[in-house]
């Protein structure tokens, strides 16, 4: 260590000289510039549609998702798999339909599903884990077990307050570690809750969607208030007064995110982090609406994406592939450059007999008799940056639960032309998860009766619902007719029935043995 009394007979020049060389020196050693390249931040919402500015939404009102979108890809066409929070999120962190990983459904309170132990190996956290990263969590986190999605950190953070949670994670991101990090960030708007709006003059009262009573704020949030006179409303609803109000508070919630955005946005760029990281931005499914969420139909299928790949040299690129929820573990994987794409697994894949030898899990039903090693999706990272790129021709879509009492699976082949929804338990009458059944938008067409319109429905025909739906989708985008039952299509029928059945055996889903006996 150098002697202070030596430091202070140096001349003033060069004493002011040695200060300002240590300043630096000390400044240079702990700016996050120095970070590893390739970053990642994966931001999902909570049953949010492509309601935001980029897509075309006349009253959202997203300005950072929207400049993301500008300064990345935008893609129209992106699918969830299935529209039910905890079967979603685990095929978005395993890159398995949620048949295969064994989530089938919610995975709080009494429902209990979880995945195999064996998704582990392939399992987004874990792999980018092996590959060199730093992980952590922020958020909603909905899947089960824990061992197997596992993060290194759980950060805290208030997930109804995306602006709260971007500060949280603000260490994290700027800690000095030279290893990429990956950062999982999960809101819980505009997922419904909350309590519903006293202040409403109507009998049947909407749901706040997270948002505070009385016109509450949160910390550092501006909130935005919407005219429910103002705001549009989707053909799979129906346009009355209690429709309008829930809509204005799911706008609220949706406007909340992107401050929340934003403000990650910020501390990337303060952190000088922001051209060193990619930043995704999706939903785990479409609007907790009746006709949305639980359903396979489009409302509850689509959902925004976006990709800020700083790395892409074309930016503002809305991309017309048709991308699905399985992809997305393998694309990061890729993006990491751990991605072995002769197996479209791992690189550094480690067995899942290794990962729980000694452990509780190695005598349990580990696997349903099923390999992990490879995932069912694909990566769409070579497809960034080019508009009229493919990906998929045909996406399937898997649903079995919601709630544990929600017992109705459907299984969805759809491409370009046309889609096939089978409802497998077409004979019970379509479940209801709880916060849609007391939904003001719901009750206010379900008490008028079966014969009352929902949306391009009746009630009637949204309970009781036909084997099979087909939709010609490309002439039919709300899903209005049904062709399942007209002659004229019989040979489409039987060719996507053949196509979907080819699919379940494809992607190992139990339920295939149905045709069989149903």
């Amino acid at each position: 260590m150098e002697n202070p009394c030596m430091i202070l007979r140096l001349p003033q020049q060069q004493l002011l000289s040695l200060i300002a060389f240590t300043a630096l020196a000390q400044t240079a050693a702990t700016l996050p510039s120095a970070a590893a390249e390739k970053n990642v931040i994966f931001f999902v919402t909570d049953d949010e549609s492509p309601t935001l500015g980029c897509y075309g939404d006349p009253v959202a009102v997203s300005p950072n998702a929207d400049a993301l979108a500008g300064d990345g890809t935008l893609f129209l066409n992106a699918f969830a798999t299935t529209a039910s929070c905890s079967a979603s999120r685990s095929v978005i962190l395993s890159g398995l339909h949620n048949h295969k990983n064994g989530q089938f459904g919610h995975q709080h309170h009494y429902h209990k599903f979880a995945s195999f132990h064996d998704v582990a190996s392939l399992a987004l956290p874990r792999v980018l884990g092996n590959a060199g990263y730093r992980t952590a969590r922020i958020g909603k986190y909905h899947v089960a077990p824990e061992e197997v999605y596992q993060f290194d950190k759980q950060l805290a953070g208030n997930p109804r307050n995306a602006v709260q949670m971007a500060n949280s994670a603000k260490a994290f991101i700027s800690d000095p570690d030279p290893r990429p990090f990956f950062l999982y960030f999960a809101t819980t708007d505009p997922h419904r809750g909350g309590g519903i709006d006293k202040t409403s003059k109507l009998d049947l009262k909407p749901d706040l969607f997270g948002n505070k009573p009385n016109d509450g704020t949160y910390d550092g949030v501006d909130e935005t208030l919407f005219d429910p006179a103002k705001v549009p409303v989707p053909a799979f609803l129906t346009d009355n007064a209690e429709t309008r109000e829930e809509l204005a508070q799911y706008y609220q919630s949706c406007a909340r995110i992107d401050q929340g955005l934003g403000q990650l946005i910020s501390i990337l760029k303060e952190a000088n982090l922001y051209d060193k990281t990619m930043i995704v931005f999706t939903s785990d499914h479409g609007m907790a609406f009746s006709g949305g969420k639980t359903t396979v139909y489009e409302p509850g299928l689509r959902v925004p994406f976006i990709v800020r790949n700083p790395y892409e040299a074309s930016r503002g690129i809305r991309s017309t592939a048709m991308i699905s929820h399985i992809d997305i573990t393998p694309s990061l994987l890729d993006f990491a450059g751990g991605l072995d794409v002769k197996i479209n697994g791992p690189s550094n894949w480690i067995a899942p007999k290794t990962l729980w030898k000694g452990t509780h899990a190695e005598n349990e039903n580990r696997n349903g008799g099923m390999a992990f090693r490879s995932y069912h999706g694909k990566s769409w990272l070579s497809i960034l940056g080019k508009p009229d790129a493919t990906h998929w021709d045909t996406i399937f879509a898997s649903h079995t639960f919601h709630e544990i009492q929600m017992y109705y699976p459907m299984r969805v082949v759809r491409d370009r032309k046309y889609k096939l929804i089978w409802n497998i338990a077409a004979g019970l009458s379509y479940p209801f998860a709880s916060d849609l059944w007391i939904a003001s938008s719901w009750q206010s067409q379900f008490q008028k009766g079966l014969a009352a319109p929902y949306g391009n429905k009746t009630v009637g025909q949204y309970i009781h619902r036909e084997p099979f739906e087909l939709f010609e989708i490309s002439k039919d985008p709300d899903e209005a007719r049904n062709l399942a039952n007209d002659p004229a299509y019989a040979e489409v029928l039987a060719d996507y029935k053949s196509k979907l059945k080819r699919h379940q055996t494809e992607m190992e889903d139990p339920w295939v043995m149905k045709w069989d006996y149903e």
